[in-house]
């Protein structure tokens, strides 16, 4: 039976708090917050869970051999490190950390202590992105020429972190995991309209290796909630609606047949090949319970081979690409309109 300590009982230690108490093999000893509130309310959950306001009373026990990491992103690197020095596998919540450099020491810290650290890039473990991967390697979509992404809503607005940080680190970890490789260069604008210093939207296009492009929207201040992947090829396209579990995964037998001669623009439109629409039948569960049994996977075969140190820091050296380039953008805005550069780049 392995002991796991969850620190952190906001947004998402509940869930971890769950998932782990119904797997078999494992068993959640202790959860840690600074809120007395949400201890109270872990103890009214599962009295048989030890609950304390510091998260180091769990770093020096014997029976906890893992600790869960769903505390602010700023915290993610302190806490990680703590617990790899104590011994300890972790499971981060994403991102890993604030900058590439936190993320390398940590990576570096976990193989030289033997122990096992994962990202919690939730999305890897979804069914519609999993079986979207598998179009792509199987060679089903062709070449890929470019993918495009909307997560959107009105809010949640957090002023820890800007909405890259917050909701960009979930396409770009998808992107990266849907091309295996990590982005080259990448150009982006963001905005505060909301929160001075703290983008509330950010449109981000990313430069991929064979020259696959990807282009991100992500913002806290939309109508409608969109969760929306599409992955177009030269044989066939893909999208992914995370808002429809029933039908997940549309596949569109749509494409453009090049041909060297046409004679006019009738002709030419008879050149777009327009077939069926195929609805895979996709079996949806819950992505953070696989994210878990995953990492319970993992502590027994002492590897992780998905969402690992190496790939959570390549999404983080993105997001610093994102940061800087949004940056740099503001800042020649405001050198043409005489403006003051707008504060921006909160990340946690």
């Amino acid at each position: 039976m392995i002991g796991i300590a969850v620190i952190g009982y906001g947004h998402w230690g509940p869930n971890h708090v769950r998932n782990f108490s119904q797997l078999g093999g494992v068993r959640v000893v202790g959860a840690a917050d600074l809120s007395t509130a949400r201890l109270e309310a872990v103890r009214s959950v599962s009295p048989s869970i030890e609950t304390s306001t510091d998260y180091h009373d769990y770093l020096a026990r014997d029976d906890i051999k893992a600790i869960v990491v769903a505390t602010p992103t700023a915290t993610h690197y302190a806490i990680a490190k703590d617990a790899l020095e104590a011994g300890k596998d972790v499971l981060c919540e994403k991102p890993m950390a604030v900058t590439f450099a936190q993320c390398e020491e940590l990576t570096r810290l976990a193989e030289a202590n033997g122990r096992v650290l994962m990202c919690g890039h939730v999305f890897l473990f979804n069914a519609g992105v999993r079986a979207l991967r598998d179009y792509i390697v199987s060679g089903e979509l062709g070449r890929i020429h470019y993918i495009h992404s909307e997560r959107t809503n009105l809010g949640p607005i957090r002023s820890d972190v800007n909405a890259v940080y917050d909701l960009a680190t979930h396409d770009i970890s998808i992107c990266s995991y849907l091309l295996a490789a990590h982005p080259v260069s990448a150009t982006a604008r963001g905005k505060d309209f909301i929160q001075e210093g703290i983008e509330d939207l950010a449109f981000i296009s990313l430069s991929y290796p064979h020259d696959v492009l990807a282009n991100l929207h992500v913002s806290w201040l939309n109508p409608r909630k969109v969760r929306q992947i599409t992955v177009v090829g030269d044989k066939k396209m893909a999208i992914f609606n995370d808002m429809d579990p029933a039908e997940p995964i549309r596949l569109y037998d749509k494409g453009v047949i090049k041909e060297s001669y046409y004679a006019d623009f009738a002709e030419f439109k008879m050149m777009l090949h327009d077939s069926d629409i195929l609805i895979p039948k996709i079996k949806m569960g819950e992505p953070l319970k696989e994210q878990s049994k995953y990492f319970v996977e993992c502590l027994k075969s002492r590897r992780v081979e998905l969402s690992d140190g190496a790939f959570s820091a390549g999404v983080v050296r993105t997001l610093e690409m994102v940061q800087q380039s949004m940056a740099e953008n503001a800042a020649a805005e405001a050198a043409a309109t005489g403006a003051a550069p707008a504060r921006g780049g909160a990340r946690g």
